[in-house]
């Protein structure tokens, strides 16, 4: 059986929802198969400055703080406090890619390097547009960094992130995050849309797995 965490870097409420997921990865992990598939929310040719939705995106932190319990880093809130001063033109390509190489280093911690992704832009405020951001991530995960690099520029890997963004539209999710259960070569079963606490989100897992679903 496997996990489909359905996720965009660029998503706000998947940085909320990192807590959960990865709650719920330790906690059924050697049980299931997780596969992290990354939405393509903000596509590199439909890229958008901060300075267009700083005014959107301050007006959802608050409320992620307060449900999740999720904290955005001061780095981060510089940007959306200063938008007019930031040359960030943000797109979820880059990190996309970055997911589809990292898959094949490490296939069974997905949902660990999503979290640490979204650590990266959302607490230490690091540009995922920017090859720079991830060269801290490389020497955690003790990736050779020439090899990653050319990885990233390579078509090949391009493809692998639009095949993940063509998956979760076959799969019919249309907001992030979403996590399905796919139990069967044709069962798949819809665990949320949206954030949803831990307890919530693992009732419906038990339920399904239970026979229940």
């Amino acid at each position: 059986m496997t996990l489909y965490y359905c996720y965009d870097p660029y998503c706000g409420w998947c940085y909320g929802f990192s807590s959960v997921i990865s709650k719920i990865f330790y906690a059924y992990k050697g049980k299931l198969q997780f596969e992290v598939l990354s939405g393509g929310m903000i596509p590199e040719e439909a890229a958008v400055p901060i300075a267009k939705i700083a005014g959107f995106i301050k007006g959802s932190i608050s409320q992620i703080e307060s449900l999740t319990g999720a904290q955005f880093g001061e780095d981060f809130m510089w940007h959306i406090n200063n938008p007019d001063e930031s040359d960030w033109v943000m797109h979820s390509d880059k990190a996309s890619i970055a997911m589809a190489i990292f898959r094949e280093y490490y296939p069974d911690l997905q949902v660990p390097f999503a979290t640490t992704l979204q650590k990266a832009l959302y607490r230490d405020g690091r540009d995922l547009t920017d090859n720079e951001a991830y060269r801290h991530l490389l020497e955690v995960y003790e990736i050779n960094a020439d090899e990653f690099y050319a990885k990233m520029a390579s078509p090949e890997y391009k493809e692998k992130a639009n095949y993940d963004v063509a998956l979760v539209k076959q799969l019919q999710v249309t907001g992030f995050p979403q996590v399905l259960l796919q139990t069967d070569d044709l069962k798949f079963y819809l665990l949320s849309r949206g954030y949803v606490d831990f307890e919530t989100l693992q009732a419906r897992m038990e339920k399904v797995l239970g026979g229940e679903g």
